[in-house]
């Protein structure tokens, strides 16, 4: 379900406590973990401690928040208060360190149970129906973890979803030129999982680009808790990180879209 309800407004990201620690997932590199939450759910929580910080919980959030507005299917996101009382049972010393760094505010994802990893071959039809959205997408938030050595896709009963979006927005590792910037292409969409499938990037463009106005945006960008933008030595406060992460998205929606007309022509590569 998206978080938008009608007149194009975010309903705002919901803030649980987490009650359980159940498992690590140590597929990823950040070992993410299931936890049991306040409202009764299960979720996969994204350390805020972990890999990049709070920079890989921003791109979580904005790129997560980006795409329901798309009507893409990503799980719902809501912010984590993790305790350190967590931390006193964990055996494993890398877990306890990453728990500790963590304490306060994290970010996670609705657990899907009975999801299997996405397999292009395999995928049902209706799953590859959604390629072109989604490789616009990825193009737009310059996703690098979209491929087949890494699709972060899961299905559940036929159902595709899109999950771990933190490797996007790579632009806010280092701002500058952000402006400049804003308007280039992004050649890593030739290795993008869907990319071949992917044969209506042009009605893509015209239905997506017109979704993501800038009000919208403003209101996605003003989710990211203020904690996790302070201090940046490119800015001078929080309202200015959070202007910037504003005008990237939008100046990176004015036409003519470069980032669109690479996916074009990678994929013109490739069939």
């Amino acid at each position: 379900m998206s978080s938008l309800v009608a007149g194009n407004h975010m309903q705002p990201i919901r803030t649980v406590s987490a009650t359980r620690y159940i498992t690590p997932l140590r597929e990823g590199g950040s070992l993410p973990a299931v936890i049991e939450a306040d409202d009764g759910q299960l979720y996969v929580l994204k350390f805020r401690g972990a890999g990049q910080g709070r920079k890989s919980l921003i791109a979580e959030l904005v790129a997560g928040e980006l795409g329901r507005a798309l009507g893409l299917p990503i799980p719902e996101l809501v912010f984590v208060e993790f305790d350190e009382a967590f931390s006193r049972s964990e055996p494993h010393e890398e877990i306890q360190e990453l728990m500790r760094a963590s304490v306060g505010l994290n970010l996670a994802l609705a657990f899907l149970p009975g999801a299997l990893a996405f397999e292009p071959a395999l995928a049902p039809p209706a799953a590859l129906q959604l390629s072109s959205a989604i490789v616009w997408f990825d193009a737009y938030i310059m996703n690098v973890d979209r491929t087949a050595r890494n699709t972060n896709m899961l299905l559940v009963n036929g159902k595709l979803w899109l999950i771990d979006n933190g490797a996007s927005l790579y632009i806010h590792h280092t701002w500058a030129n952000f402006r400049a910037r804003s308007r280039g292409a992004f050649p890593q969409i030739k290795d993008h999982v869907l990319l071949r499938y992917a044969n209506a990037l042009a009605e893509a463009d015209i239905v997506q680009s017109a979704l993501l106005t800038r009000p919208l945006i403003e209101q996605i960008i003003a989710e990211i808790p203020a904690i996790w933008l302070e201090n940046e030595p490119s800015f001078g406060s929080v309202d200015e990180h959070r202007a910037a992460y504003i005008e990237y998205l939008c100046t990176r929606l004015a036409a003519p879209r470069a980032f669109v007309e690479e996916a074009q022509h990678a994929r013109a590569q490739l069939v």
